[in-house]
Formats: structure tokens, C-alpha cells, sequence
């Protein structure tokens, strides 16, 4: 290609890019290039012009470092860069693309994009030395950027990508699925109409997402799996419509998920088994319109409040140390009955486990006993007997207070009685002095003896008591005896 070929606007960028020098064709400052379609021929600039200025065409200029910098241009025809070596910086801030840039296979210094107008871009598996600025970009197609290599960081702040509400998608709006980032992808403010694809991507920094929006009603808005991120993973305030899916992520630091939203009523909301995480954060999130999946998870600390909880939980297997906020074990219980498995035995294990290590002892026999009354539920009608019986008395020996209780009362039962009509003694003149306490001892527990029981004998009702007094007196002992070994052997 040759200068005489150009039209006055390609050719001042051809004199501009020797240089490193930018070539501003907007009007205004403010000029927004999703107005670029309107552009006329004096901002009007041929993609196959800008791929020849990159690949050589340009003459150098000595001890100038050449770029192309161009600022709200109307780029027209295919900017074909598919397997190219362009060892400049290209920074084509504000400017409106008639169609996608085409960069598969690329390798780049440098790509900035800035508040761009484009209809999708093709760049799986570029080679990128710097950085990538798609940043308040408009692109109505997929972008893809599959198995991409960015020694620097990804910027995505303020973009919004697919396509227009009410159109459809036949593809994922934003495919990062194996890319590698060498430091952070931040898109805070990001909106994408479609699915946000992250599959097996790895990121040497953070991931941002503060008050992004993922807008895939009925369908998965953030398809993360198995995604490995150097630090914390960010989404505050974000709003995820469609499922978000983390199964198999590595999170060192935070998955900070604190007052973001999740729906997706008819399936997963959120799911996020088999993921290793350092600290998990739902703090000030709604509830979860949705199923909500951990299961197999390993947290260091899991920050959720009870009414963040959907109906339908998957918890099989979660592990965490600690559970904020701390609150009674009566307002964490519930959430347990919401698993869709049905009754877990280790889930009341874990939640005990976690008020032991915050120092609450109380909480976590609260815990143990809702376990037990639960497994209680599970069993057929005649075999809960037994347990119904060492929950009234012992409280299956996390609430041995009760049959102090039940003791005191049944003494005071017979000391009463028996003190109004003492029974006759077996042999007269040969029996101790009686003494209504210590006969109610002797027959509520037998193994001590005072000699009472076997010096009289009473007689009609005062008889029925007496058995009834034996028989509630081996029931409290034998189910306290129970009661605490359990309790000692689970300590």
C-alpha cells in the first residue's frame, strides 16, 4: 500500500504512527462512538490501512517509538490480525468498529480499546505482552478470548457486552474459558448479557466484579469452574441472573460474595462444591433465589446469615473453622433442615465443631442435641422410645440438669406421701425408725441402701407408688448413665 492510496484521515494516522503520536478525529470531547455509524468520510479510516501500518507498511522513524493511538475513528472492513507479530502498542480509544476485529492466534504488545463501539471480537488464544483495555467498550457479539495469554491485566470496567434485550445469544457473551492473566481481571461495573465464561482460566492476581451485572435469566450467567485465582475473588453488589458456577475453584484469599443477589428460581442460584476457599463472605446478601450448593467445600471461614439461606441447600461434606456472624446455635439450626439430601449427621457435627472453636460449649451441645432429636425423626415409630425417653429426662445427656429435676421431684412425691401414712414395718419391734426421705431413696435407687425398702411394706396405693418409684427410678438411672457416656465419648 502506498501513501497516494490514502484518504486524508488514513493518512495522517500513517504520519502519526512512526512517531507514537495520536490522531484525535472527534469533534467533541464528549462524542460517544456508539454513534460512529453517522461518521462521515473526515473521521472514516479502512481496517485493511491500520493492518498494513501495523505489519510494517509505515516507514520508522529513528529514536521514535511507533504506536498506533487514535481516538474516534469510524473503522471500516475487517482488521484481520489473525497470527500476526505486531510488536507495536495499539490504543484506538472512542472509536466505532463496522465489524469485528479478527486477533485468533495474534501476538501483541499492547491492546486499548477504550470506550469503543464493536459488534464482537475474535481473539482466542492472543499473545499479549501488556495489557488488554476493553474498558466502557459497547459490543453487541461475543467476545472471545478462549485460551488467551496476558502477561499483565485484563480491564473491563464499565464495558457492556452482548447482545440488546430481547435478542438472542448463540454463544457465551464473554468466553475467558483456559485464558491465562499474568496479574488481575477488574471489571467492576461490568454488564453482560449472556454468559460470562471463566472454565479453567488462571489468574496470577484478583478478579473483580463489583456491581457487575450477569444477565442470563434461566440459563448460567458466570461459568467459573475449576478457575484458580492468586488472591480473592470480588463481586459486591453484584447481580447475578442465571446460575453462578464455582464448582472446583481455588480461592486463596476472599470469595467476597457480600450484598451481591442470585437468582435463578428453577434451578442453582449459586453453586460452589469442591471449591477451596480461604474465606467465603454472603454478608448482607438477600436470600438466595435458588438452590444454593457447597457441598465438599473447604472454607477457612464461611461469613452467612441464617435468612441468606434458600429452601434448598446442599451442604454434604462442607468444611469451615469458623461461622460469622456468631449467633445462638437456635437461629443456625434451621438451615441444616433445608438440605436436600435430607438428614446429615456430619452438618451438626461441623456446626459444633465451629461454636467449639469460637469457645461456646453451650452452642455446640445445643447443636448435638437437635442432632440427635433429628436422627431421632428418622427412625421407625417403635424405635423411638428409647431416645424419647433420654430426651425428656437427660436430654440425651447434653441437659443432665433434668434429671436432678425430675429426681427432686419424684423425692418430694414420695417423702409426702409416705410421711402422711407411713407404711407398716415387715417384722414389729425389729425395723429401724422410719424415715420417709430415705425410704423414697431406697426405692428410687436401688443400688443404695439405707434399709428402709426392706423393713416395710406398704400397702394399696401407697404400694403402686412404691413401683412406680422403683421402675422411673432405674428409667432415670440407666438413661443417664446413657446419656453422659455419649456426651463423654463425643468430648
Amino acid at each position: 500500500m502506498e501513501i497516494n492510496d490514502l484518504t486524508p484521515a488514513e493518512r495522517r494516522i500513517w504520519e502519526a504512527f512512526p512517531r507514537g503520536e495520536g490522531v484525535d478525529f472527534r469533534e467533541h470531547p464528549e462524542d460517544s462512538s456508539v454513534d460512529g455509524a453517522g461518521w462521515g468520510p473526515q473521521r472514516t479510516v479502512r481496517a485493511e490501512v491500520l493492518r498494513a501500518i501495523l505489519l510494517g507498511a509505515a516507514p520508522a522513524v529513528e529514536g521514535h517509538v511507533a504506536g498506533l493511538k487514535i481516538k474516534g475513528a469510524r473503522i471500516v472492513g475487517k482488521l484481520d490480525l489473525r497470527y500476526a507479530v505486531v510488536d507495536h502498542a495499539i490504543r484506538m480509544r472512542d472509536c466505532w468498529f463496522e465489524r469485528k476485529p479478527l486477533l485468533y492466534g495474534a501476538q501483541l504488545r499492547a491492546l486499548v480499546l477504550g470506550y469503543s463501539t464493536l459488534p464482537g471480537m475474535t481473539a482466542g488464544n492472543l499473545r499479549v505482552d501488556i495489557v488488554v483495555r476493553l474498558s466502557c467498550c459497547r459490543i453487541s457479539g461475543p467476545v472471545r478470548l478462549a485460551g488467551a495469554r496476558l502477561s499483565g491485566g485484563l480491564f473491563l470496567q464499565g464495558a457492556v457486552i452482548g447482545p440488546a434485550a430481547g435478542e438472542e445469544a448463540d454463544e457465551p457473551a464473554l468466553q475467558l474459558n483456559h485464558a491465562e492473566i499474568g496479574t488481575d481481571i477488574i471489571a467492576n461495573d461490568l454488564t453482560v448479557h449472556g454468559q460470562l465464561r471463566l472454565n479453567g482460566a488462571v489468574v496470577g492476581g484478583q478478579v473483580s466484579l463489583d456491581r457487575a451485572r450477569l444477565l442470563a435469566p434461566g440459563g448460567i450467567a458466570l461459568h467459573a469452574e475449576t478457575l484458580t485465582v492468586g488472591t480473592d475473588l470480588r463481586a459486591h453488589r453484584m447481580e447475578a441472573r442465571g446460575m453462578v458456577n464455582l464448582t472446583g475453584s481455588r480461592i486463596p484469599g476472599q470469595l467476597h460474595l457480600s450484598r451481591a443477589s442470585f437468582s435463578h428460581p428453577d434451578g442453582f442460584a449459586l453453586r460452589a462444591s469442591s471449591c477451596v476457599v480461604g474465606e467465603l463472605w454472603l454478608k448482607g446478601c438477600e436470600t438466595v433465589e435458588g438452590t444454593m450448593n457447597l457441598r465438599r467445600s473447604q472454607l477457612d471461614l464461611l461469613h452467612v446469615r441464617p435468612e441468606t439461606w434458600p429452601a434448598r441447600i446442599g451442604i454434604d461434606g462442607l468444611t469451615y473453622r469458623t461461622l460469622a456472624p456468631h449467633l445462638p446455635a437456635e437461629e443456625r439450626l434451621p438451615a441444616l433442615e433445608r438440605e436436600e439430601s435430607g438428614y446429615l449427621p456430619y452438618a451438626y457435627e461441623q456446626l459444633a465443631a465451629a461454636y467449639r472453636t469460637a469457645g461456646d460449649e453451650a452452642a455446640a451441645r445445643t447443636v448435638m442435641l437437635a442432632k440427635l432429636r433429628r436422627h431421632r425423626r428418622t427412625l421407625p415409630r417403635h424405635a423411638r422410645v428409647w431416645g424419647l425417653l433420654q430426651d425428656a429426662t437427660v436430654g440425651y445427656g447434653f441437659r443432665p440438669l433434668r434429671a436432678t429435676g425430675w429426681l427432686v421431684a419424684l423425692l418430694l412425691t414420695g417423702t409426702v406421701a409416705y410421711g402422711l401414712t407411713p407404711p407398716r414395718p415387715l417384722k414389729a419391734g425389729e425395723a429401724p425408725d422410719f424415715n420417709a426421705v430415705f425410704y423414697t431413696i431406697d426405692l428410687m435407687l436401688p443400688i443404695i441402701g439405707f434399709g428402709q425398702e426392706s423393713a416395710y411394706a406398704p400397702a394399696g396405693w401407697y404400694q403402686w407408688l412404691s413401683y412406680l418409684l422403683i421402675v422411673t427410678g432405674w428409667i432415670l438411672a440407666t438413661t443417664t448413665a446413657a446419656g453422659v457416656s455419649r456426651s463423654l465419648r463425643r468430648q
